[in-house]
């Protein structure tokens, strides 16, 4: 299995609705879209399993798997009914464990892109870019029948150039406001407590089923977050009965 390398950054992309941002690169500029903005008001929409324009809706994401460490996630989460949304990689992953992506769509789960290896689309060619968005979709496509509409580039790198080819591929892309950097790996209740202070409506939580002590910190910030009210959905519910366009990028 690829090991992502110990000091992967998430990207400190902390921006506000239709704002203009400084990406990692520190040159480039681009738009996010927060989920609010995306409902639409009309009282005779439809939104699914629940109204986020009044539950405190929030959702929970899991990068870079699936591992070994998935199976006992994918129990907790049906044991504690909260759909969640994956964004694979292609190469050692998707690849090497294709029943466990079946498995995430036939209970429910969203899934989506997180390339095909793990390499930093503002740095390199087009060609490249397409590669790791299409290589990864036809895969996931063809284990579920379902292509994936949506894609969180790695490290949250990205900038106008890579949402036009993002949206040559149908991806949007969704980024995140909540991170307990467990790619540090750092004790299961430092990951529960750092996700549950950052927290609040609307947010996007950012975990990794990739590490070992992410998992063990799940079944906690679950119990907590509903015990204050919190309502769990996909990301694609978070945004109902709005869809993500493809090309822009989300995030709260």
């Amino acid at each position: 299995m690829m090991k992502i390398r110990k000091g992967f950054r998430a990207a400190a992309v902390l921006v506000t609705a239709g704002a203009l941002s400084l990406g990692l690169t520190g040159c480039t500029k681009y738009d996010t879209t927060a989920p609010s903005t995306v409902r639409k008001t009309d009282a005779g929409a439809k939104f699914g399993t629940v109204d986020c324009r009044k539950a405190k809706c929030v959702a929970l994401t899991f990068d870079a798997g699936p591992s070994e460490n998935t199976p006992r996630l994918l129990d907790i989460l049906k044991e504690k009914k909260v759909p969640a949304t994956f964004f694979l990689l292609g190469k050692n992953h998707v690849m090497k464990h294709p029943d466990l992506v079946k498995r995430m769509a036939r209970e429910g789960h969203e899934l989506g892109s997180h390339t095909w290896d793990h390499k930093i689309l503002t740095d390199i060619s087009d060609d490249q870019i397409r590669q790791e968005l299409k290589r990864t979709d036809d895969a996931i496509e063809k284990l579920t029948g379902k292509r994936p509409t949506l894609m969180r580039p790695p490290q949250g790198r990205t900038n106008d150039h890579v949402s036009k080819l993002a949206k040559q591929e149908g991806l949007a892309q969704i980024l995140w406001d909540v991170t307990s950097k467990d790619y540090k790996e750092p004790p299961a209740r430092t990951i529960r407590e750092r996700t549950l202070k950052q927290t609040h409506r609307d947010s996007i939580i950012l975990l990794h089923d990739l590490y070992k002590n992410t998992v063990p910190a799940v079944p906690g910030i679950i119990d907590a977050l509903k015990a204050k009210g919190y309502v769990f959905v996909t990301v694609p519910q978070l945004l109902a009965p709005g869809k993500a366009e493809p090309g822009k990028i989300y995030k709260p």
